[in-house]
C-alpha cells in the first residue's frame, strides 16, 4: 500500500510545538477536519480518546500511532506530527518512550478492519525498521517527510546462514502489534546472524504459515502472543520461549537470545510432521470429516452448559416444589430455564455451522457460517440444516478466496467487507430459498422417526448404536455414532445419546472384570490394562480398552459388540433420555424419561448387563483360543 494515497503535505506538520497528548491529537483532528475527511471533529476526537483508554498507542523509539474508527469519518486518512520537543508522559509499550513522531489514523466505521487493518499493518512493518524511522525523524519539512513515506521500498533480505528460529506473533486485535513484533524479530535476527521466520496469526487468519522444512530446521520457537497460538502441536519438537507480543518491541534481541539459551539447555526432539503442517494437502474426505468434528467439538461446551443449566432449573423446581416459579415469566428460575434453553435452541446450530465453515476456509468463513446456521434455525432445519449450512459456507468461501484473493490495496476491503457480506448473502439465500423446504422436511422426518421409535424399532436402533460404539473404540465408526446422537440431541431427541453414554462403559467394565476375575487366562500386561479401564469407563472413555483389543481383535471386537448391543437396546427400549454429553457416570443425575432413581437404575443397569455378557464372551473366547494353542 502506498501510504501517500491516504495523506497529503497539508496533513503533515514538522517542528510542532505542543506539550501534551491531548493537544497533539486535537491539532491533528483539526487538520483532518480542514481537509474534509471528517463529518464532525468533536465526535472523531472522542472516538480517538476512547481508543486511547483501551491500551497504549505509544510504541518505542519516539513513535505513537493513535487511531479511531467512527461514523464521523468521511474517508480514510492519516495526519502526521513531528514535534519540536518530545512528550514524556504519552502512555507507551516502552515506559521510557518519549514521543516525537505521531501518526493519527482516521477510519470510517464501515471500513473497520479493511483500510484500518492494511494501514496499521503497513505502518507497523515500516516503522519497526530502524532505517525507516531514522529517515522520517531526520526530515526537516513537511514536503520532505511526505516524500519519505514511500521514498524507499523495503528490499527482501536473505536469511543468514546461522541458526534458525521460528516464531509466532499474535495480539487480541490481530493488527498493529502482531506485525510490529514480527518485523522487530526479523530485524533483530538479521543483526545477530540468526534466521528468524515469523508466522503472523492476525485478523486475516494465519499469514506466512511455517513450512515443514522450516519447522524441521529450526532450533527453537518463540511465541510472542497475548492470545492462544493456533496449531501449537506443530512446535512440539522444539524448545518454546513464550512471551508477550510487546516484548519484541522493547527488546527483540533479548527475546532471541533467551530463545537460543533455552534451545541450548533443552535441545530439540526429532521432528514429526503433523496434519496441520500442510493442511492444503488433505483429501476432501478428510476435510469433510474434520469439518464435522470441528463443528461438533465447538458445540459440545454449549450443549453441556445449556443442558446442565436447564437440568439444574428442573431439579430445583422439582426438589423444592417451585414449579409455579419455574413457569412464571421473568422469575429467577424461569430466567435460568430460558438461559439453558436458548443456549441449546438458539446458539448451538449457528456455532456448529460457523466452525464447520471455519475448518474449511478459515476466518473469512465465520460470518457466512453463522449466517447459514441462523438460516437453518429459521427454516427449522435442525442439525442437518446446520451441517449443510456449514459445508455451503465453507466451500463457497474457499472458492471465493481462490477466485478473488485479497491482494494489493484492496486486500483489507476484500477480507473484511466483501468476503463476509457476499458470503453471508449467497449462503443465507441458498439456505432460505433453495434448500429450506427439503432440509426442513428431511429434518422433521428424522425427528418424527426418532420420536415414534418404540418396541422393535427402538431395540434395533439401540443395538446398532451399541455395535458402532464398541466396534473401534473411539475410531471412525464410533465417531459416526457420536455424530448421529449429537444430531438427534440437537433436534430435541435425547434417547440415542443416553444409549451412547451407557454403552461407552461396557467395554471398559468388561475388560476389567475379565482380566481381574479370571487372571489365569490373561497375560500380565492385559491384567495391567484391566486395572485402569473401569475408571476410564466411568468417565465415558472407551479408548482404554484399545490395547486389549489390538492383540486379539477377531475375538475381542465381537465380544464387546454383542454386550454393547444389548445395553443400547435396553436403554432405547426404555425411552431413557440424556441431554448432557460427556458427563460420564454423572449422567445419572440428569437422565430424563422416568423418575430419576428409576432412570438411573435402567441406564447403569443396562451398562452392567452388557458388561457381564461381554465379560463372559471375552473369557469364553480366550479359553477357546488357549485350548486351540495347546493342541
Amino acid at each position: 500500500m502506498e501510504l501517500k494515497q491516504l495523506t497529503n503535505v497539508r496533513l503533515i506538520d514538522v517542528g510542532l510545538s505542543l506539550s501534551t497528548k491531548e493537544e497533539v491529537i486535537r491539532h491533528l483532528v483539526r487538520k483532518l477536519d480542514g481537509e474534509g475527511n471528517l463529518y464532525s471533529a468533536e465526535s472523531f476526537y472522542q472516538a480517538v480518546m476512547e481508543r486511547e483508554a483501551l491500551s497504549p498507542t505509544g510504541l518505542e523509539a519516539g513513535l505513537a500511532i493513535p487511531h479511531g474508527k467512527s461514523k464521523a469519518v468521511k474517508s480514510a486518512a492519516f495526519a502526521v506530527a513531528k514535534l519540536a520537543r518530545p512528550i514524556r508522559d504519552w502512555e507507551s509499550i516502552d515506559p521510557s518512550n518519549e514521543v516525537e513522531l505521531i501518526f493519527l489514523l482516521a477510519i470510517p466505521e464501515q471500513e473497520a478492519g479493511s483500510t484500518h487493518l492494511d494501514l496499521l499493518a503497513e505502518l507497523a512493518k515500516r516503522l519497526a525498521r530502524a532505517d525507516y524511522r531514522k529517515r522520517l525523524q531526520q526530515c526537516r519539512t513537511a514536503e520532505e517527510l511526505y516524500r519519505a513515506l514511500d521514498g524507499e521500498k523495503a528490499e527482501a533480505v536473505a536469511a543468514p546462514a546461522g541458526k534458525t528460529i521460528v516464531a509466532v506473533t499474535a495480539c487480541p486485535a490481530g493488527i498493529a502489534h502482531t506485525y510490529m513484533a514480527a518485523e522487530a524479530l526479523e530485524q533483530a535476527g538479521r543483526e545477530i546472524g540468526v534466521a528468524v521466520f515469523v508466522e503472523k496469526q492476525g485478523a486475516n487468519g494465519i499469514e506466512d504459515r511455517h513450512t515443514e522444512e522450516r519447522l524441521r530446521k529450526a532450533e527453537a520457537a518463540i511465541f510472542a502472543a497475548d492470545v492462544a497460538v493456533k496449531n501449537e502441536e506443530r512446535f512440539a519438537h522444539l524448545p518454546v520461549y513464550r512471551t508477550t507480543v510487546a516484548a519484541p518491541l522493547k527488546d527483540a534481541k533479548g527475546v532471541l537470545l533467551k530463545a537460543l539459551e533455552k534451545a541450548e539447555k533443552e535441545g530439540k526432539r526429532e521432528y514429526e510432521p503433523t496434519k496441520e503442517t500442510m493442511p492444503e494437502r488433505v483429501s476432501w474426505q478428510t476435510e469433510v470429516k474434520n469439518a464435522i468434528l470441528t463443528g461438533i467439538s465447538h458445540i459440545i461446551p454449549i450443549i453441556v452448559a445449556g443442558g446442565m443449566i436447564l437440568a439444574c432449573a428442573v431439579l430445583i423446581a422439582q426438589a423444592f416444589g417451585l414449579q409455579q416459579v419455574y413457569d412464571t415469566e421473568n422469575s429467577w428460575l424461569w430466567m435460568l430455564r430460558k438461559l439453558g434453553g436458548n443456549m441449546l435452541g438458539t446458539l448451538m446450530i449457528p456455532v456448529l455451522s460457523a466452525y464447520m465453515a471455519y475448518a474449511i476456509a478459515d476466518k473469512p468463513a465465520l460470518g457466512p457460517g453463522f449466517a447459514a446456521g441462523i438460516a437453518a434455525t429459521m427454516i427449522n432445519g435442525g442439525f442437518l440444516g446446520g451441517m449443510l449450512g456449514g459445508f455451503l459456507a465453507g466451500y463457497f468461501m474457499k472458492w471465493l478466496k481462490k477466485q478473488l484473493p485479497p491482494k494489493g490495496a484492496f486486500s483489507g476491503f476484500i477480507s473484511f467487507w466483501l468476503y463476509p457480506v457476499i458470503g453471508s448473502l449467497v449462503v443465507g439465500a441458498l439456505m432460505l430459498f433453495v434448500f429450506g423446504k427439503p432440509v426442513a422436511g428431511l429434518n422433521n422426518a428424522l425427528l418424527e422417526w426418532l420420536n415414534n421409535l418404540s418396541g422393535r424399532n427402538a431395540i434395533v436402533l439401540g443395538a446398532i448404536l451399541g455395535v458402532m460404539v464398541s466396534f473401534d473404540l473411539g475410531g471412525p465408526v464410533n465417531k459416526a455414532a457420536y455424530t448421529f446422537c449429537i444430531g438427534a440431541m440437537a433436534s430435541g431427541n435425547f434417547i440415542p445419546y443416553a444409549a451412547f453414554a451407557s454403552v461407552k462403559m461396557v467395554s471398559a467394565f468388561s475388560v476389567t472384570a475379565a482380566t481381574l476375575l479370571f487372571k489365569r487366562y490373561f497375560e500380565e500386561y492385559e491384567r495391567e490394562v484391566g486395572k485402569s479401564t473401569w475408571i476410564l469407563g466411568l468417565a465415558g472413555i472407551t479408548e482404554g480398552a484399545i490395547p486389549f483389543m489390538i492383540n486379539d481383535p477377531l475375538r475381542v471386537i465381537p465380544s464387546l459388540c454383542i454386550g454393547s448391543a444389548v445395553t443400547g437396546a435396553i436403554v432405547t427400549a426404555s425411552q431413557i433420555g440424556l441431554n448432557v454429553p460427556g458427563a460420564g457416570i454423572f449422567s445419572l443425575f440428569v437422565l430424563q424419561g422416568a423418575p430419576l432413581w428409576k432412570a438411573g437404575v435402567i441406564w447403569l443397569g443396562a451398562a452392567l448387563i452388557g458388561a457381564l455378557i461381554s465379560t463372559v464372551l471375552l473369557v469364553a473366547t480366550r479359553v477357546q483360543k488357549l485350548k486351540a494353542q495347546q493342541r
